[in-house]
């Protein structure tokens, strides 16, 4: 614990406690006190050829100053300055609040004063000004918060003076409302923020005031345009996480009928299944080996009216050739030798319900021709019977390979191929829906931490970036297999590290982060896979606990740094205040 003249930090005291303190001011703050600029610029991947930029796990896009400049002007000439200053606050308060969220998940040892510091530097980070703290305090017991801060180079009041010249109010709309939703997250309670000074009004800077939502008494417009209730219980914020609750990643996994996602390409193919699964018509997915072509499948089925009937499932490659019109249509009793008993096909088996037949490329020619003629009329025999059966059966089949190819080489039948093809859906790659991976990542942790009765917390932020940037291969199954052994090597209530995910054969793509100089640099040991750290493999093969090898690697960045914390933790590629805990929970002094 460090002190100087039997003074204590606040960092020390909320890591002593085991408390986040519910005073604070600014000029306490130590100096250099994490999350630094350095530490925050490791948060920032360009992932170069692959169209992402992410902070953290929160995909970012550059556009160009001028353009949003572009974008303000025409929001003002179509709604009008009062409804426009509202749009651009709510547009800037939440995205303070999801980085307030990233400081959160990130440094969730910290406690709430350098927590609050923290929002200044990922402003400035992001581009919009260069932002100076002249002072703030608070007290989370009588909900009081107080802060002034200076914005230098606001980039909105520089576009809003290009387009419209000096202006008699302040211009800084979308810039205010970012520290009212940053801090209002971390403080617990309504937060708003006031520019009392703009260069868009002819100042040389911009200046900024914030209080509780109370001080600012009954003259607050900022409550209306924020959509704010005077009820705080209202406002759904959630205060600070307690160490206990430290997670790089996920939040509460939010599951929609088993699948999860939020890419583009993702909401497509939902739509396109909502359109098709009221109806009767036969679909057809087709996607790479992992994609989850049954999940698709199973949630046609239950957002279909056949919903109360029967799900078949068949992996028609699983059949022997000799087995398959049996497996298909049953067997009549005395067809075979020794059989005693009728014995009821898949078809009859779905009868009410819907029948999903993967990988129907590796049926037999013959069993085809059967296939198709059941889909034509919804009849069949069983083999080695005389009497015909009717069955209303929704068919939903699946090919990972190109059933036109297929078709083209003779191995498919070409009229079956067009009565399955009746509505097809194409289901993307994970490589081409990276914005789900976060979410899929916080599904997963929770089904496995529950199914292996384990409590991991989260994933470090090496096995973050490492998941983010992965190719997959194997698609979701891939991911689901790499999260699942996560789960099963990291110690309970620690973090997922990129050691306990990843194997030599996984080698990652290199990608760039941002230096400290500011420069895209490639991010180096972080973008291979695990293996490659240096005596890694070898203590693996030994036989080794991941925690008897997690002491031995922290011990030896110690040793390189001659004791000294924080130069082990840059060596680490980790934060001070993750590399103190980690040291407490392995018990090293």
């Amino acid at each position: 614990m460090k002190t100087t003249n039997n003074r204590i930090s606040l960092a020390d005291v909320s890591r002593l406690t085991g408390e986040l303190l519910n005073q604070g001011n600014s000029d306490n703050l130590e100096t250099g006190a994490p999350p630094t600029f350095s530490e925050l610029a490791e948060c920032l991947h360009f992932a170069l050829g692959d169209g992402r930029i992410w902070l953290n796990d929160q995909r970012m896009v550059l556009v160009q100053s001028l353009v949003l400049g572009r974008i303000k002007q025409e929001v003002i000439n179509a709604l009008g300055q009062e409804r426009a200053r509202s749009l651009f606050m709510r547009v800037g308060y939440m995205q303070g609040v999801k980085d307030a969220q990233l400081i959160q998940k990130k440094w969730p040892q910290e406690d709430l004063t350098h927590a609050l510091a923290a929002g200044p530097r990922v402003h400035t980070l992001e581009g919009f000004a260069k932002v100076t703290t002249e002072h703030f305090e608070f007290d989370t017991a009588r909900g009081g918060y107080y802060g002034s801060f200076l914005w230098h180079d606001s980039s909105e009041a520089s576009e809003h003076i290009s387009c419209f010249g000096l202006s008699s109010e302040p211009v800084c709309w979308l810039q205010v409302g970012y520290p009212s939703g940053y801090t209002t997250q971390l403080f617990g309670k309504p937060v708003l923020f006031r520019e009392i000074e703009c260069v868009g009004m002819g100042h040389s800077r911009c200046k900024i005031i914030g209080q509780h939502m109370e001080g600012w008494g009954s003259d607050c417009p900022e409550r209306e345009f924020l959509g704010l209730d005077t009820d705080a219980k209202s406002y759904g914020y959630v205060r600070p996480v307690s160490p206990k609750q430290v997670a790089v990643i996920p939040e509460k996994p939010v599951i929609h009928e088993a699948m999860v996602g939020v890419s583009a390409n993702f909401m497509r193919t939902k739509q396109l299944l909502s359109n098709v699964a009221p109806t009767r018509a036969t679909v057809l997915f087709a996607g790479e080996t992992g994609v989850g072509k049954e999940l698709f499948s199973r949630s046609l089925h239950d957002l279909s009216t056949r919903r109360d009937g029967p799900f078949i499932a068949l992996n028609c490659a699983a059949i022997p050739e000799q087995l398959v019109e049996s497996e298909l249509f049953g067997v009549e009793k005395g067809a075979f030798t020794g059989a005693v008993s009728s014995r009821p096909g898949y078809f009859e088996r779905a009868n009410g319900g819907t029948l999903f037949l993967d990988e129907i490329a590796s049926l037999p020619h013959a069993a085809q021709g059967k296939l198709l003629r059941i889909l034509q009329e919804m009849q069949f025999e069983r083999v080695g019977g005389t009497k015909t059966q009717a069955v209303d059966v929704r068919v939903v089949a699946a090919s990972n390979v190109d059933l036109r190819d297929e078709v083209k080489a003779g191995r498919f039948r070409e009229d079956l191929y067009f009565r399955l093809s009746v509505f097809p859906i194409d289901i993307p790659p994970l490589r081409e829906r990276r914005d789900d991976i976060p979410l899929l990542m916080a599904h997963f942790l929770h089904l496995y931490n529950e199914r292996h009765g384990k409590s991991v917390l989260g994933f470090s932020r090496r096995a973050t970036d490492a998941l983010l940037k992965y190719e997959y291969p194997g698609n979701i199954r891939e991911l689901q297999n790499l999260v699942e052994r996560g789960v099963v090597y990291a110690a309970n209530d620690s973090l997922i590290d990129i050691a306990h995910v990843f194997r030599s054969s996984e080698a990652l793509p290199h990608a760039f982060e941002i230096s400290v100089g500011g420069r895209l640099e490639p991010s180096g040991d972080e973008c291979q896979s695990a293996e490659t750290e240096p005596g890694i493999n070898d203590m693996v093969e030994s036989g080794l606990s991941f925690e008897e090898i997690e002491r031995r690697v922290y011990l030896a960045a110690l040793h390189a740094a001659g004791g000294n914390v924080s130069e082990a933790a840059r060596s680490l590629k980790m934060s001070r205040p993750t590399l103190d805990y980690r040291l407490s929970k392995l018990r090293i002094k």
